[in-house]
């Protein structure tokens, strides 16, 4: 089969031929049609991601055909279109992954290849209102921005209090988005933050209410000004990907009570954080990453109720993984960016 792998980190992916990977007991077999790309596998070829081990075939999100089954796997299966769950082994703790906990796609093979093996636990079919590569996009980042909103935010679902006002900073990546589509899904009041203006205009035609540029000095201000300021004004729920310095400006938004919750740090070190402002506040601030195999099956529940369609960016062929590499870590796209695989 042909297969993108990693060799050594700070070097181009490679197409490779690699063997077709077979169907232990309790596994599927699954012919790949579409994959998505993380940065997570930009993390790895850039040596930024720990535990490596190569060589491996990269890639964590995938959707295709189950083409064998597994001793144990009900061959119902089998002709099925569906999604993989890449967070595997979390373990019987819902609020923190065990031991044996690991995401595909290093070092187990991963979905940049035309088949994948994987256990029959971690298949769900795939939405039918979803394409493919649609389906493909899901996985990694929406289950982040799921288990970040949903789960370790609490934001307020259906509710039939006030809608909750929620800012999601960093809007254009696939978690940052999936977790504006899930917010405005849910009946908040959703605001951003982005670096181009563009971004800050496509996210409004997904039901974005307004946001500002981060790189205004005093864009918190300016994002005050816009929601009325005020005690109302201030935010329920705060979504954040960056950290670093800017995070303390989240601190002065936050409504009193309020929820912050990152799941990443890309600008580095959260500094300059004044304690008071947080517990007069009553804030709770929360880490978050990836997301157990219930919270998985919510959020494809959720999905398919809302009807909710994954933002793709820009569809490459398969042999063109390094290219897609290349414009995931220029950080220029908006939704996610996807690998077809005939």
């Amino acid at each position: 089969m042909k297969a993108i792998s990693l060799t050594a980190t700070h070097q181009p992916v490679q197409l490779i031929d690699a063997p077709v990977p077979t169907a232990d007991p309790g596994q599927v077999l699954i012919k790949l049609q579409a994959a998505a790309l993380n940065h997570r596998d930009v993390f790895i070829q850039q040596g930024l991601y720990p535990k490596i081990k190569l060589p491996a075939i990269l890639g964590s999100d995938g959707a295709g055909i189950v083409e064998q089954v597994g001793e144990g796997v009900d061959p119902v299966w089998r002709g099925q279109s569906v999604i993989i769950n890449p967070a595997m082994g979390w373990g019987n703790n819902p609020r923190f992954d065990g031991p044996d906990f690991r995401i595909l796609g290093m070092p187990e093979n991963g979905t940049f290849a035309e088949y994948v093996a994987v256990g029959v636990n971690y298949v769900y079919h795939m939405p039918n209102h979803l394409t493919i590569e649609q389906s493909a996009a899901l996985p990694l980042t929406g289950l982040t921005a799921w288990r970040t909103l949903m789960t370790r935010a609490g934001l307020h679902a259906d509710s039939d209090k006030v809608a909750e006002k929620v800012l999601i900073t960093g809007i254009g990546g696939g978690a940052a988005l999936f977790a504006l589509q899930f917010a405005v899904a849910a009946g908040a009041e959703v605001w951003v933050t982005s670096g181009s203006d563009e971004k800050l205009e496509k996210a409004k035609a997904l039901g974005a209410v307004g946001g500002v540029n981060y790189r205004e000095p005093d864009w918190h201000k300016a994002l005050m000004t816009q929601t009325g300021g005020g005690r109302t004004g201030y935010f329920d729920v705060i979504i954040d990907s960056a950290g670093g310095p800017g995070f303390a400006k989240l601190i002065d938004v936050a409504a009193p009570g309020g929820r912050i919750a990152f799941y990443g740090g890309t600008t580095g070190t959260i500094t300059d954080v004044v304690p008071a402002k947080v517990f007069f506040k009553q804030l709770s601030i929360f880490g978050s990453t990836m997301g157990n195999e219930r919270e998985f099956a919510a959020m494809i529940s959720f999905i398919t109720d809302k009807q909710i369609v994954p933002i793709i960016d820009e569809v490459l062929p398969l042999d063109e993984a390094q290219k897609a590499m290349e414009k995931m870590d220029s950080g220029k796209q908006f939704g996610k960016i996807i690998l077809r695989i005939s």
